[in-house]
């Protein structure tokens, strides 16, 4: 019976996302809610206690939310004042193979965008370009959705992995265990075999566009792309897992994919690994047919190349000027990462911590905040800002800019306040860990999956970003319940919490939210069934794949932090 209620605001919340559509800025609210009256009825939690977990809650979710505002605001900054237009032009004379494209700009491009922004942007910037390049629509669509799963994790500034970190911080207290140490540990054992999966599903994307879009519809004309879809992942691997292992979750997507950009255009204007026949849509090409495509031959979208709010603006921004931004944030970024530096621990300094003890007067309810040690106070917002007079922008449109970013996370604030304080509930419910809501609902899993559960905990991931949109929301709900059942199992926690992570960035591919945007944005509104369709077997290809790979970690003894196992 506890099981079931225990489960129900959770259930609640995927019924009410998926059978009725409702977006989770209004069903994590009505889950909140309902796991409070749960906590009050059964678990005996007083109200104090829960409007104590409940703030505690929104205050761990602020932090989270600044990072996502500033990421926000400077990617509406670039768009505005017409740098990303640069950047976009880049991609227009680099290689008329659409195999080759696909993977520059649906895969390392929109990485990147992904790491420094995330949260839908991706698909919204990189699709346009395909399409603008000659791509049919839905296949724009369809190979910017498949792309979106490796970069996912850790992420936009380290924002989803450390969300999931942040959800079982106290667990790893209570364990005696250092937090930071847990967030650099999981990144390390998320970057692993993730990068393995990520490999395989550069050249799924191109299977998937030969198979399905191209003339031929044939597997066939995707191996052509190979060797430069291997040359690729090996690319990225190199920088992502020496980012993950050695400078943490916050640079690791971003610097992986920018890192690895030029690197792959040096490459195709050399000729390296790239194939011999030019692939189109409309078949092969001669290398006469290739040298004589011009720029005005390619297909136009509006907002591909030139956006609305600076369709005026007369002189195209210098490339260098366009990056600029970015440069200083990777700057700025090692400067406060790395400790050879030593900025990293004045930042962490009790003088620059934020502290609040026993909310509401209930004891053990605390939230410490490093201020400046937080990546949207230092460096996102304070750049987007400059960036904007760097750029010319009047004070109207960075006003405006604000304000579309303020609308732009009003929902996600929403869901992540109340999916943060709902875990904080599900945590602190009983009298001691083995009698909460979080404990109780972990217990039935590990009883259902027992020996297999390295398998179940990634499609738990996928379902958590399924339903939500989002590997962030995933992890803030799933992350505590995975971390806890692998503790009952005896199991690595960070391997099995790292599933969770990973498994909530592959449903990016197929989630609900992500496709609907996309749709929107390539003017495919109705096609999303046929995406999910299409889009389902690379998802399940890459969530067995880190599945299988974490098992033999698993199998090996392999656990990164025993003493969490108690």
């Amino acid at each position: 019976m506890l099981t079931i209620v225990a489960a129900g605001p959770i259930l609640l919340c995927v019924i009410l996302m998926t059978v009725f559509g409702w977006p989770a800025k209004r069903a994590m609210p009505l889950s909140w809610l309902s796991a409070a009256i749960a906590a009050f009825a059964l678990w005996k939690m007083d109200l104090q206690g829960i409007a104590a977990r409940t703030l505690g809650g929104f205050l761990s979710a602020s932090e989270i939310l600044l990072i996502i505002f500033g990421a926000i605001l400077l990617m509406n900054v670039l768009r505005m004042s017409g740098a990303m237009d640069s950047i976009n032009r880049m991609f227009s004379h680099i290689t008329r193979d659409a195999r080759l494209q696909c993977v520059l700009i649906g895969f390392v491009f929109a990485g990147f965008i992904e790491g420094s922004a995330g949260f839908g942007t991706p698909a919204a910037l990189a699709a346009p370009i395909l399409i603008s390049l000659g791509f049919p629509p839905l296949a724009a669509a369809t190979v910017c959705l498949i792309y979106n799963s490796w970069p996912v994790e850790p992420g936009p500034v380290g924002v989803p992995l450390m969300t999931a970190s942040a959800t079982v911080k106290d667990a790893v207290v209570s364990a005696g265990a250092d937090p930071d140490t847990f967030t650099r540990v999981l990144t390390k054992w998320v970057v692993i075999p993730h990068a393995i999966g990520g490999i395989l599903i550069i050249f799924a994307g191109v299977l998937v566009l030969c198979k399905v879009f191209g003339k031929d519809r044939t597997f066939k004309d995707a191996f052509g792309a190979l060797p430069f879809c291997l040359f690729t992942g090996a690319v990225v691997a190199s920088i992502y897992l020496a980012m993950g292992i050695l400078a943490g979750p916050e640079l690791t997507s971003m610097v992986a994919f920018i890192g690895a950009l030029p690197i792959l255009v040096f490459a195709i204007r050399r000729g390296w690994f790239v194939p011999e026949k030019v692939w189109t849509f409309d078949g092969y090409v001669t290398a006469a047919e290739e040298g004589e495509q011009t720029a005005g031959d390619r297909r136009f979208v509006k907002g591909a190349s030139e956006t609305e709010e600076n369709k005026d603006r007369k002189h195209p921004m210098h490339p260098l000027r366009a990056w600029m931004p970015y440069i200083v944030i990777g700057i700025l970024l090692v400067l406060t990462r790395v400790d050879a530096f030593g900025i990293k621990g004045v930042l962490n300094s009790d003088p620059l911590i934020l502290h609040i003890h026993s909310i509401l007067g209930v004891s053990g309810a605390d939230w410490d905040f490093k201020v400046l040690y937080n990546p949207g106070i230092l460096p996102f917002i304070p750049v987007a800002l400059v960036s904007a007079a760097f750029y010319g922008m009047k004070k109207e449109e960075t006003a405006r800019a604000l304000r579309n970013t303020a609308g732009q996370i009003s929902g996600a604030a929403v869901a992540l306040l109340f999916g943060v304080a709902m875990v904080n509930l599900y945590r602190y419910t009983g009298t001691g860990a083995g009698d909460s809501m979080l404990y109780t609902l972990a217990d039935a899993m590990a009883s259902l999956f027992s020996g297999a559960y390295f398998i179940a905990a990634p499609l738990i991931g996928v379902l958590g970003a399924f339903m939500s949109g989002s590997n962030t929301v995933s992890n803030t709900l799933f992350a505590p319940i995975q971390y806890e059942t692998a503790r009952i199992l005896h199991t690595s926690p960070v391997l099995i919490t790292a599933l969770q992570c990973m498994g909530g960035a592959i449903g990016n591919m197929i989630c609900v939210h992500n496709i609907v945007a996309v749709c929107a944005t390539t003017g495919t509104n109705g096609q999303e069934g046929r995406l999910i369709r299409t889009n389902i077997f690379p998802c399940l290809l890459y969530a067995m794949t880190v599945a299988l790979v974490v098992g033999l970690f698993l199998a090996a003894g392999i656990d990164p932090m025993p003493e969490l196992l108690g």
